[in-house]
């Protein structure tokens, strides 16, 4: 046949967060040669950034497929699952963390939107935080935030408040692969809920909080270096996003 002649075989379309341009790839690689190079330059970089962003929290959210599997002989019926959506019951977390654990986090009042003017009031309690729970980052001023290109945190007010108080990491568009809190820690806080009730705000806030609190140092350091692979990743794929994302 054809195909075998040509060594050829059919496969599916991978999924990926946004089909990116020539500029937005070589943004992407851009910022993680100069991560890179600061890490080349100061091996305890990692130990000085800050990172954080925001997500909502469920008081259900399915589990996936595979989550839901069992495991079965050839000649048991296959299992049979209702199809269920999120629960209307949610509350937004915001989390920054470093190398060493929490620093400041908080949820978003109902019926608010994490817009310029809230997210102005968020940094100042996170430099509160820092203050307060890093007094050696926050003496010397060593310190690195890193968050994402969402709206609120570009805003010009945003920016100009940040100039003034806090080194910032640049983070390219499109690359929640680039982001700790999107490939891990977020992830590891959801699955920990998946399939769970909650009946409501209070209890969907109680077990976030226990989760939250329940990560050991060592995984967070763990992060921050599968972060830093993640440089090393995006520059081996030029851009493109890479296995795994």
């Amino acid at each position: 046949m054809l195909m075998e002649d040509l060594n050829m075989k059919r496969v599916s379309s991978k999924f990926v967060p946004w089909l990116l341009t020539e500029d937005q790839k070589n943004n992407r690689l851009n910022v993680c040669y100069d991560l890179r190079e600061q890490a080349g330059n100061d091996t305890q970089i990692l130990s000085k950034v800050v990172t954080g962003d925001e997500t909502w929290c469920y008081g259900y959210d399915p589990e996936t497929k595979l989550a839901s599997s069992q495991w079965k002989t050839p000649n048991s019926p296959k299992p049979k699952k209702a199809q269920q959506v999120r629960s209307t019951v949610k509350i937004m977390l915001i989390s920054f963390f470093d190398a060493n654990g929490n620093v400041h986090k908080e949820f978003v009042p109902p019926g608010q939107t994490v817009s310029q003017q809230f997210y102005l009031q968020v940094l100042k309690r996170l430099l509160d935080s820092v203050r307060k729970k890093r007094p050696e980052m926050w003496s010397s001023c060593d310190w690195f935030l890193h968050h994402d290109n969402a709206p609120a945190h570009t805003a010009v007010s945003v920016q100009q408040f940040l100039g003034k108080n806090m080194t910032v990491i640049h983070h390219p568009p499109y690359s929640p692969n680039l982001a700790s809190c999107d490939f891990f820690l977020f992830p590891h806080m959801k699955h920990q809920m998946k399939g769970k009730h909650f009946a409501d705000v209070s209890e969907v806030k109680k077990k976030m909080l226990e989760v939250l609190n329940n990560i050991s140092t060592e995984e967070f350091q763990k992060w921050f270096q599968q972060w830093e692979k993640c440089w090393y990743k995006c520059i081996k794929s030029k851009g493109e996003y890479f296995e795994g994302d």
